[in-house]
């Protein structure tokens, strides 16, 4: 075989043989015999490699069929822009034109994604060869991120420039439109709650005047799958056993500017529960102490969560008695005629499935054992479905990752399975700079740092600063959720605060440590168990003090052992329309150190819905003592001072005064307690907004001092005296966080008190 190659130009290819002279076969008019093949215009592609394309046989019979083929095939190989086949006599000529090469890739008219993010995003590369197939893909998957983003106008055109040397410049246009915002969403068939009740449910949220910050104001069809099983959670969790979503019409505008998304339900009744019943089908096996762990009642409305908690407690029972490979069947028989269910759980042997292994994948840092922590579950362990759920939901609260799979496949034998938990890691440090604003401590700034997953372990570092008119405080905080490999959760603080003149005549400054560790007692309860070794120092005192100031500038140290206890029903979740909470604690100041007290503190509260969901009415009743022990006497820093727990007054507005002293400074007490009573509801506007109001009332009082003798003699009046205040609220979910606008008026106070009629806070959960 004889080839000449010029660079750019012609490549003449000899067949090996010659089966027959280079003519027209007789009495074949559209056949032909090639012995040579001549390829002209390729440069970076071997003749070798053409001819394997097209694939034309030498002596022997080639039609014109075939020869179409042999172009389709060089075609279709995507290597040339143009090809063409030329027969000239007993010579093919095969003529082709090869894709010029990617001399840089540019992006022209983006705004919303840089230039970085879509390089990522395109196949297309420098110094390769420019496939317009690909580049239409790369284009497509471009529009596909702006869509992503509510951008389903965007539109994306690849262009080429041509360069020397068969290259050419890959320039993708952009034009990006406005975002296609969701501008109204619908429900038909819904009688039990209003439209905006259910607005508020869904994860997907109209558009409103907070579209710049509201990420989800935007179409995102997979969004609408997790806004159906919302919807089912939460009628099914208020007695709507039959309700289901029966479609979901997401309808674009002419203009695809805007969505108009509509909910097609089916409440059907709402059901109470009649008999509650528990059986046994396996023999030996008594219903008798799992009966006792029911906790459905007759007449209580259905509620899935609470039929879950009972199937939990009832196999913690099964464990207890080592019983293994037992299901709790929950059977309902529904009653439509009355709008009730009966219930039965039946005990029934399940398969003997064990776990064979737990692999773990896509945990880049997050150590192995964080993960795995999360399972009760260990290899050889009899396979619990249930437990591996309510693991997978413990992996996902975790907050390190942005998706999460825990998935369970046959093992190495019948009897095996292996669980398989998928998860895609996602940042979890942040870095924050912001500004506050207090009525009384005016304008501040702040900056914090914090890293939940330091090192991949699932430890907490913080580290906060903030300063503002007469008050600064830092604190550095490091917290083991996971202490010595068990649900004991340490935790270490240590702060430094300086007040100046805060609504008084006096300057303070706090340093401390607090170690701390919490762990479960109960299935809502919850103890920690901390200490405090603090230094308060209290000065500038001015001379139109208190007697009772005075004598207490200076500095204590402190040395403290303290507990709380911790209820919540949130815990559990039971019942969505109502919690409960309860705290209790004790601090035993006296272990070394200048300060001898115990300081007691009770908190009780409750959280309601009414109104089919659209007032949430809360109560809480905190009450505080401080008693003194060993001749020591309290002082400002140890005291309760109001403000802050009865809203209405002013930081250190309320409490025991010297009446005598010129400045009348608030004196604080050594006792408290306050019923805070408030209701929150909506005002009309697009829940999207995030504004609603609320009204609230709160009654109290701080009282009782060791040393009643004031300036001059004095004695200052520390009885127990009522305050109570009432106002409105209006609350602002906004992208800074939460805001509280209270506007109060007290309505019973000394004539010493100093009331405070506008507040703007950080709004707080129940």
């Amino acid at each position: 075989m004889t080839r000449k190659l010029g660079r750019g130009a012609v490549a003449l290819v000899t067949a090996l043989t010659i089966a027959a002279p280079a003519a027209l076969i007789p009495g074949a008019a559209s056949a032909y015999v090639f012995n040579d093949v001549r390829i002209e215009g390729a440069v970076r592609v071997e003749p070798a490699t053409v001819l394997s394309y097209a694939n034309i046989a030498r002596g022997q019979d080639v039609s014109a069929g075939e020869l179409n083929d042999a172009l389709q095939r060089l075609q279709n190989s995507g290597l040339f822009e143009t090809v063409e086949i030329v027969p000239q006599g007993g010579v093919l000529v095969i003529r082709v034109s090869e894709y010029p090469t990617i001399n840089q890739i540019s992006f022209e008219g983006n705004r919303r994604i840089k230039d970085e993010q879509l390089a990522e995003i395109v196949q297309s590369q420098s110094r390769r060869v420019y496939q317009p197939s690909q580049a239409l893909q790369d284009a497509s998957n471009i529009a596909q991120a702006y869509a992503a983003q509510g951008r389903l106008a965007a539109r994306v055109d690849p262009r080429i420039i041509r360069r020397s040397d068969n290259r050419v410049d890959l320039v993708f246009e952009v034009r990006e439109g406005n975002v296609t915002e969701i501008e109204r969403i619908g429900f038909t068939g819904n009688r039990a709650f209003s439209d905006r009740r259910l607005r508020n449910v869904l994860d997907t949220k109209q558009a409103g005047i907070l579209r710049t910050f509201i990420r989800r104001d935007t179409f995102a069809p997979e969004r609408l799958q997790l806004d159906e099983q919302l919807l089912t959670d939460f009628y099914r969790s208020r007695g709507y056993a039959d309700f289901r979503v029966q479609a979901v019409a997401p309808e674009l505008a002419r203009e695809r500017d805007a969505f108009y998304i509509t909910f097609n339900i089916q409440e059907g009744p709402r059901y109470r529960f009649a008999q509650v019943n528990t059986i046994s089908e396996i023999p030996g096996v008594d219903a008798g102490p799992f009966a006792a762990q029911n906790r459905v009642d007759r007449g209580d409305v259905y509620n899935p969560a609470a039929i879950d908690n009972t199937i939990r407690r009832m196999e913690t029972v099964a464990i207890q008695q080592g019983l293994n490979f037992v299901n709790i069947e929950p059977r309902v028989t529904r009653n439509p005629q009355n709008q009730t269910l009966d219930l039965t759980f039946a005990l029934t042997r399940g398969p003997r499935v064990f776990v064979e292994r737990i692999d773990i994948e896509g945990n880049t840092t997050t150590l192995d054992q964080v993960i795995r922590r999360q399972f009760n579950t260990v290899e050889g362990d009899p396979f619990n479905p249930r437990e591996i759920r309510n693991a997978a939901e413990r992996i996902r609260a975790l907050g390190y990752f942005s998706d999460a799979q825990v998935d369970s496949r046959p093992g190495s034998s019948n009897e095996q399975v292996i669980v398989d938990v998928n998860v895609e890691e996602q940042p979890t440090g942040s870095l924050s700079f912001g500004a506050s604003y207090g009525v009384s401590s005016g304008v501040g700034l702040n900056a914090s740092l914090q890293e939940n997953n330091f090192l991949g372990r699932g430890q907490t570092v913080g580290l906060s600063i903030s300063t503002a008119d007469g008050d600064q405080s830092s604190s550095l905080t490091f917290i083991e959720p996971y202490f010595l490999g068990r649900d004991l959760r340490f935790g270490f603080n240590t702060y430094y605060n300086v007040t100046e003149s805060l609504n008084s005549d006096y300057n303070t400054r706090s340093v401390g440590v607090r170690p701390s560790i919490e762990f479960p007692i109960s299935q809502n309860g919850r103890l920690e168990l901390r200490y405090r070794l603090s230094k308060e120092t209290l000065g500038g005192v001015e001379d139109e003090s208190s007697d009772l100031l005075k004598a207490e500038e200076g500095q204590r140290v402190t040395s403290a052992l303290g507990y709380s206890y911790n209820w919540d029903t949130r815990i559990t979740g039971l019942d969505p329309l109502t919690t409960y909470k309860l705290r209790f604690s004790q601090d035993f100041a006296g272990l070394g150190g200048d300060t001898k007290s115990v300081t007691t503190g009770l908190l009780a509260g409750v959280e309601s819905t009414a109104w089919r969901d659209e007032v949430t009415l809360r109560a809480e009743f905190e009450a505080g003592a401080i008693h003194s022990y060993s001749d020591y006497s309290t002082w400002i820093l140890d005291r309760y001072r109001g403000g802050t727990r009865i809203r209405g007054f002013e930081p250190n507005g309320i409490g025991p005064r010297d009446l005598a002293a010129e400045n009348q400074d608030g004196l604080g007490g050594n006792y408290f307690w306050v019923v805070r009573t408030e209701a929150q509801f909506p005002v009309g506007l697009p829940e999207e907004y995030g504004i609603s109001g609320g009204l609230f009332a709160d009654v109290g009082s701080i009282w009782g001092l060791d040393n009643t003798v004031g300036t001059g003699g004095a004695i200052v009046d520390d009885s127990m005296n009522i305050r109570a205040s009432v106002g409105a609220s209006l609350f602002w979910t906004t992208p800074i966080g939460p805001l509280r606008f209270n506007f109060s008026k007290a309505i019973r106070k000394e004539d010493y008190d100093e009331p405070q009629n506008f507040d703007l806070t950080i709004s707080t959960r129940f």
